[in-house]
């Protein structure tokens, strides 16, 4: 099948910040996640759902790494996920290590499917944010296991793998992602390296990133129509599109006063007040 032609580790990575992001509160990996879809959608859905957070999962770069597949039927594809409920796209307000607010583009992933009346909850910040779980054998495991290929003196063995793999995932829980542990364990290496294990380990502990700051109120996103990628109110999507893009005539604009009616309503309103204050001083 396409999607296993190619591994997490070979997938091109988003800029930093963007890209795949895990929905909470999803239940466990089962070879019935994606049944429900057509065949097409079930092999893309079944690729997307065994990518890292922070994967590239674009129009463009999915039809590069998956061949069998051009962009018009990717796109079309993840158009059919978002109205099954596993993907929607949108726009959320994250604040920097330095406090800065600035909103940034999001792809949130659901392996679980969700109703519209879930991502309207999860829009308004009520559904529970879960805490990545700290695992030896997972995203952290697969990028020590891959670093002897960036850098061979650094190889480690599959002991010393699994004994670093929670520095590792310590690191992006504080936001970092591949790129940026990749470049901590490579960057000014010596010209020959005894004990790659202990310079690993020196390095993860001294150059992790600062906590992140922690938002006290409920994240700030956008949910957007996945036809016509314009920004709309959580109970205005049903299945990922918004009214227009379903075809519903909007409602008549509401009727406004002639300018006449409006001077005479202002001028009643004037002498009303002038009586009462007339009143007021007799």
């Amino acid at each position: 099948m396409a999607d296993a032609q190619f591994s997490a580790v070979s997938h091109p990575l988003a800029k930093p910040g963007y890209g795949k992001r895990s929905a909470p509160g999803q239940k466990p990996p089962a070879a019935s996640d994606f049944a429900h879809l057509p065949p097409r959608e079930r092999s893309i859905a079944g690729y997307i759902d065994r990518l890292t957070d922070g994967a590239d999962i674009s129009c463009k770069t999915l039809a590069k790494v998956l061949p069998l597949y051009g962009q018009c039927a990717v796109r079309t594809a993840l158009n059919h996920l978002v109205r099954a409920g596993h993907l929607r796209r949108g726009r959320e307000q994250v604040v920097s290590a330095s406090g800065t607010e600035h909103w940034v583009t999001r792809t949130w992933w659901s392996r679980t499917a969700r109703d519209d009346d879930w991502w309207a909850a999860f829009q308004r910040g009520d559904v529970p944010e879960d805490r990545p779980p700290r695992r030896t054998r997972s995203r952290a495991f697969i990028l020590l296991a891959a670093l002897g290929r960036e850098a061979p003196m650094m190889a480690l063995s599959d002991t010393e793998c699994a004994a670093l793999a929670p520095l590792v995932t310590e690191w992006f829980e504080r936001g970092a992602d591949e790129r940026h542990v990749l470049h901590a364990l490579t960057a000014g290496l010596p010209s020959q390296v005894h004990r790659p294990m202990a310079l690993a380990r020196t390095r993860l502990t001294t150059k992790i990133p600062p906590e992140p700051v922690r938002q006290v109120r409920p994240p700030r996103r956008v949910l957007e129509c996945t036809t016509c990628g314009d920004p709309a109110r959580p109970e205005a999507l049903l299945d990922g599109e918004c009214a227009a893009c379903r075809g519903e005539t909007p409602p008549p604009p509401r009727t406004t006063l002639p300018p006449d009616r409006v001077r005479a309503r202002a001028a009643q309103a004037r002498a009303a007040a002038t009586h009462r204050l007339e009143r007021s001083h007799a």
